[in-house]
């Protein structure tokens, strides 16, 4: 079969849907005009464990507006079905307004419905609840962990007791919070029995299951709608509490409920990237070949649900050694349940191993990339499984001649430039890309445009544009022609908007029904009598500009407009689909090598990034435009995690001290340095027509770690706490 032709996949186009976005005509989930709309404002418990005891709504249901106080003394009991499909993690997920527990400071007590958002706010106000208080547990280092999750190969405890050189290390990640642009929102509208909502959601089906699933309902009577996404970073891939608040304010009223978020309740309201304490103990020989990792990893979880995330892997199979051991404990807590943020568990182990790699090769005197060379696996020592690919070693080459490694000096404190202590810092990343289950649908029209539909989201990545490209090169359309919808439930389902997978997983699933349609109006062509392609092999037919002809002949051809037209066809049409990575045995990771260079005031501590370069092992790159904003993003969100991001709990009451962006600090402008991104060419096709392995996360992970070794090069101070504080420094 001849090739399509490649003409908008790897061209650096703009985004399809950027004028929408940038004129203010894209509508956000708290945006839709939805006719007799009312307000919805959650009453938060104000303990962080207890009972309550009584709820006062007499005062707010006086005010003028106010529809309805619901609580647990007044609202309907829900089934709340099982969903096994879902995000949720296992145990009991928190069931709003069923019963009179509080399970962490925050928790949804109350809501108030009123006729204005102002109306519905100072209603909230007025809501009086009583309580029996418990103290909490809210500190990781003094709760007792869960049973761990074990990994082992050889004997670490001998592995380590034979080494020349032994590390005994621990380090402190801080919790941090997601903070998109947009909060979360909520529109819940009954139709009789069917319930529509407009949600900011990560996984559109996720939603419309859960919501089914909490309501007793059948799937057909839930509709979610989610066009557009204001940022999520993994805050949206399962459905919170306040979308079922909303659903149920909706029907108690019997009118069409909007619940937005404030800023302060999202620190509560959606989770978080949890708290780590991990230990971590590496031996090695005098030439730094490991030998021996002993891996002791804390994490907090809520009482009520045990989150586990990735955090394992890397440990397993970033570097050879023949002796790992690992566990890793979740310690339950009195607060909200934990999720996935971006390079999740990936990212803080990195932090913890690349850190390490540092001291270790400090202390051997040893180049922090040589180091790592001579411990590059051959295969992925947890499995035994071949690398689909992996060029790490790479990366690595780039990246220190396009940085300009060969000029750091490895004495540390040894470069100034007037009051600032200068520093550079490498560390590697890997990350395991999502491969799962994904549907499409498109069809081609007489007019010679296409439509593609695929319940996906797009909280940023550019989704909208990239399957756009995909689709146009499948059926040999230009961009202009090709329209890709998503965000209804109503479309062909698909896997989670995150952990890397949009690309791989929806884009082969579009792929695979544009080429379909192709195939379809092919085989129109050569066996129609009255087409200039009649009797050509199909195999031979290529289509470019929406024209099919024959390769090497371009003469020899006809439009699809012509062809359907002259058939009376009106449109073809084909639901495409991907079912994962199939049986093939191999490790299927991204990589990068991310450099940093810091500027460290000697007086003051101050710490300040002055260059970073990521070079990335992402497979085929559809869209360059889009890479280079991923990892432009994922950088930014390494250095907030590194240097400023830190959500502060007060263990007495469970409350948090800093929910909001004025005392919650993420990177602005004027800390974002000067940022290249440099990505290897080529393909990796384990498991998708593509050739991608998703870039969205594995451009976090490591940059938190190189920041940290850089820091380290410049002052010679190691901080094995994140963020890295001036205090620390002093």
């Amino acid at each position: 079969m001849s090739p399509q032709p490649q003409a908008a996949v790897g061209a650096p186009l703009s985004r399809v849907d950027g004028v929408l976005k940038v004129t203010g005509k894209a509508e956000y989930a708290a945006e839709h005009d939805i006719d007799e709309v009312v307000h919805a404002v959650i009453v938060d418990a104000s303990i962080g464990r207890g009972r309550i005891t009584s709820i006062d709504s007499r005062a707010a249901e006086k005010h003028a507006g106010v529809v309805r106080v619901i609580h647990y003394g007044n609202a309907p009991k829900l089934p709340y079905r099982d969903n096994a499909g879902s995000n949720n993690p296992p145990g009991r997920r928190l069931r709003v307004f069923q019963d009179d527990k509080v399970l962490f400071h925050g928790q949804p007590v109350a809501v108030v419905v009123a006729t204005t958002l102002e109306a519905a706010q100072h209603g909230a106000s007025l809501v009086k609840v009583r309580y029996d208080a418990e103290k909490p547990s809210t500190d990781l280092t003094k709760a007792e962990p869960g049973e761990p999750t074990r990994y082992a190969r050889g004997d670490a405890e001998a592995g380590l007791r034979s080494s020349a050189i032994r590390l005994d290390l621990t380090y402190e990640l801080a919790r941090n919070h997601h903070n998109p642009m947009e909060p979360h929102a909520t529109v819940a509208r009954w139709d009789g029995n069917r319930l529509t909502v407009w949600d900011k959601t990560q996984w559109v089906m996720g939603t419309h299951d859960e919501i089914a699933a909490v309501f007793g309902l059948p799937a057909d009577a839930v509709r979610v709608i989610n066009p557009f996404v204001g940022g999520g970073f993994g805050s949206g891939l399962r459905c919170w509490p306040h979308t079922i608040v909303a659903a149920l304010a909706a029907r108690v009223t019997r009118r069409p409920v909007k619940l937005v978020l404030s800023r302060k309740q999202m620190y509560f309201g959606t989770g978080f990237r949890p708290s780590y304490e991990y230990r971590l103990r590496l031996g090695s020989d005098r030439r730094g070949r490991l030998n021996a990792a002993i891996h002791d990893i804390d994490a907090e979880t809520s009482s009520y649900e045990t989150f586990n995330e990735a955090v394992m892997p890397a440990g397993q199979m970033l570097y050879s050694m023949p002796n790992v051991r690992q566990a890793y404990r979740t310690v339950p807590l009195d607060v909200n349940t934990p999720i996935w943020m971006r390079g999740p568990g990936f990212a803080s182990a990195s932090f913890v191993i690349e850190s390490a790699m540092d001291e270790l090769a400090h202390e051997l005197g040893i180049d922090p990339i040589e180091l790592r060379r001579r411990n590059e696996p051959s295969e992925d020592e947890s499995t035994n499984e071949p690398f689909s690919t992996r060029r790490l070693s790479e990366c690595y080459t780039v990246g220190a001649r396009e940085f300009g490694w060969d000029r750091r000096n490895p004495k540390p404190r040894s470069t100034r430039d007037g009051d600032w202590l200068i520093g550079l810092g490498m560390a590697a990343g890997v990350y395991d890309p999502g491969r799962f289950p994904a549907q499409a649908r498109a069809r081609l029209d007489a007019d010679g445009t296409a439509v593609v539909e695929a319940a996906t989201s797009d909280m940023g990545p550019g989704t909208y544009t990239s399957q756009t490209q995909v689709a146009a090169d499948a059926l040999g359309l230009t961009m202009r022609t090709v329209t890709f919808r998503l965000g209804d439930s109503l479309y062909p389902p698909t896997s989670p908007h995150g952990g890397s997978a949009t690309m791989a997983s929806v884009g082969s699933a579009v792929v695979d029904a544009c080429d379909q349609v192709r195939q379809q109006a092919i085989k129109l062509a050569v066996e129609d009598r009255e087409s200039p392609l009649y009797g050509v092999n199909a195999d031979d037919v290529v289509v470019r500009n929406g024209r099919l002809h024959v390769q090497g002949s371009p003469a020899r051809g006809e439009t699809y407009k012509s062809l359907l037209a002259r058939n009376d066809r009106s449109h073809l049409e084909a639901k495409g689909s991907y079912n994962g990575p199939g049986s093939e045995r191999s490790a299927y990771f991204a990589y990068n090598a991310t450099f940093a260079e810091v500027a460290v005031d000697a007086n003051l501590g101050l710490v300040r990034v002055r260059r970073m370069l990521g070079v990335y092992d992402a497979g085929r790159i559809i869209s360059p435009k889009l890479a280079e904003s991923q990892a432009f993003g994922g950088i930014v969100g390494g250095i907030g995690t590194a240097l400023l991001e830190h959500t502060v709990t007060d263990h007495r009451d469970g409350r948090i001290a800093n929910p909001g962006l004025a005392d919650y600090l993420v990177p602005v402008n004027a800390d974002v340095p000067d940022i290249k991104a440099i990505y290897l060419d080529g393909e990796d096709n384990a498991g998708n027509l593509l050739g991608v392995k998703g870039l969205g996360e594995v451009v976090q992970v490591g940059v938190a770690a190189a920041i940290g070794n850089a820091v380290f090069n410049a002052t010679g101070r190691r901080v094995r706490q994140l963020p890295i504080t001036a205090e620390a420094l002093l």
